[in-house]
This record gives C-alpha cells, structure tokens and sequence, in this order.
C-alpha cells in the first residue's frame, strides 16, 4: 500500500480554502492578508507563492483555483 504525500503547497491551499469557507477570508481579498494568519512562517509562504508566479496582490481566489502544484 502506497501513500501519497500531499506537496506542502496542497495543505496550505486548503488552509486557506477553510478560511474562506469560514468567511474569514474572502475570495477578492489579496494574498497579503494571508501573512496576518502565518505570522513567523510567512517568510516562507512568501517565497513558495512568488516562487510559483503569484504575486502578493493577486486574489487569493487565483491560489485557490491552482489544480497541481508541480514543481518542473
């Protein structure tokens, strides 16, 4: 039996994806406003999220839409 690990990117979209079901954060709200739930972690999200092409004023929606977090 084989068990798949989930990219550390999976588990922090649906953090975020539980934030916005909870209505904590929204949909239009920018990426930025995740660093206020990250605090001393952020640093790192930061970098993973621009590493991957966003930027801190895209919607969190856009991270939400992401299907795979492939790593080429």
């Amino acid at each position: 039996m084989t068990q798949q690990v989930l990219h550390p990117m999976v588990k922090m979209q649906r953090q975020v994806e539980s934030l916005v079901a909870s209505k904590i954060l929204s949909p239009s709200d920018r990426i930025w406003k995740i660093a206020f739930l990250y605090g001393d972690k952020w640093q790192h999200w930061k970098n993973e999220l621009l590493d991957f092409g966003f930027t801190l004023q895209d919607p969190v929606s856009e991270l939400l839409e992401v299907e795979a977090w492939d790593e080429d």
